[in-house]
């Protein structure tokens, strides 16, 4: 596969300056701010395992409607855990309460946001949008009410987002000052905006991240969602300002100037749905402290298997424990 984007040493050299919109902060305060969204619901599932308690959860996500999720949590853990929220990738949903249990297995509590309205691809989905699909959005979620800030899909999915983040904190199991927030493509871009947004936040491991330097994703990407906004463009051809001025409201390396939590990212230089210079974008404007793992002949799939072995190991360090959430008869532990 050859490279279609910039090489590693211009990516650690590309530096953009992107447009951040005057009111950004002002957007977000009064979006999260708004309403009181009460509190989540946690209902026991029976998956017929035995070293993992999974309930079956309800957020009030944007505008207090229901967000869909699953908590994971180690059979015997005998107090409060360090915690990740995951996010998904573009079109999958939360799926089957057994499928995910890598972060339950370590001995983290492991809360799995639905995505609302998605779910098609690679896993089913429970949460609704019950909001209108303008006339003449392209199929996807990229260009739902793309021409206005206030009404644009991702304002609420991420909303959705800091919500869950705050969920799992007030939650009993749950340490609330060891809460991490990671996912895949489009949930590593969640991670980032949640990270930027939340300062409860303690850690963010965005991994391959979609919606970061939107404007040059669309421009560079050769797959994947960001053609949707070059395919509405095709037609409306004289919305382009305000379509980019739009999702500069959601572009994670626009956001990722207000996170502080300490960050693992990572980027696949093949990557054609998330091309490497965008996620460079993130990485470098990202104001915490930060470290990156670069997976030099991979496309969209990253790191994998390897890139969990590197976050375990990093979050670990970073919460100042090994990833056991219980104590072990014999064993010797640190401190939390």
């Amino acid at each position: 596969m050859p490279l279609t984007d910039l090489t590693l040493a211009d990516c650690w050299a590309y530096r953009p300056e992107l447009d951040v919109p005057a009111d950004l902060d002002a957007f977000w305060a009064r979006t999260l701010d708004a309403g009181e969204p009460g509190p989540a619901a946690y209902r026991p599932v029976d998956t017929g395992l035995t070293q993992v308690r999974t309930f079956d959860v309800t957020v009030p996500g944007y505008g207090g409607e229901p967000v869909r999720g699953w908590l994971h949590l180690p059979a015997h853990a005998d107090r409060p855990l360090p915690g990740v929220v995951e996010y998904l990738g573009y079109g999958r949903g939360r799926g089957l309460p057994h499928e995910k249990l890598f972060w339950a297995a370590a001995g983290y509590a492991h809360l799995i946001m639905d995505s609302r309205g998605q779910g098609w691809s690679a896993a089913a989905g429970g949460t609704a949008d019950p909001h209108p699909c303008p006339a003449g959005t392209v199929p996807g979620f990229l260009t739902r009410g793309v021409t206005d800030p206030d009404t644009f899909y991702y304002r609420r999915l991420i909303t959705d987002a800091v919500r869950f983040a705050r969920a799992a904190r007030e939650h009993p199991a749950v340490d609330p000052g060891r809460v991490a927030v990671t996912g895949v493509s489009q949930g590593g871009g969640l991670a980032l905006a949640v990270a930027a947004l939340d300062p409860g936040v303690a850690a963010a491991m965005p991994d391959v991240p979609f919606l970061c330097d939107i404007r040059r994703g669309v421009r560079v990407a050769s797959r994947g969602p960001y053609g949707e906004i070059t395919e509405y463009l095709r037609l409306h051809r004289d919305s382009a300002d305000q379509v980019f001025r739009t999702l500069s409201y959601v572009d994670a390396a626009v956001l990722a100037p207000r996170a502080g939590a300490p960050a693992l990212f990572s980027v696949a230089m093949l990557d054609q749905v998330c091309p490497p210079s965008t996620c460079f974008a993130a990485y470098h404007r990202y104001g915490g402290e930060k470290e990156l793992r670069v997976y030099e002949f991979n496309d969209h799939e990253g790191g994998e298997a390897d890139h969990q072995r590197a976050q375990l190991a990093w979050l670990s360090t970073v919460f100042g424990r090994e990833p056991v959430g219980r104590r072990l008869v014999g064993a010797q532990r640190r401190q939390p």
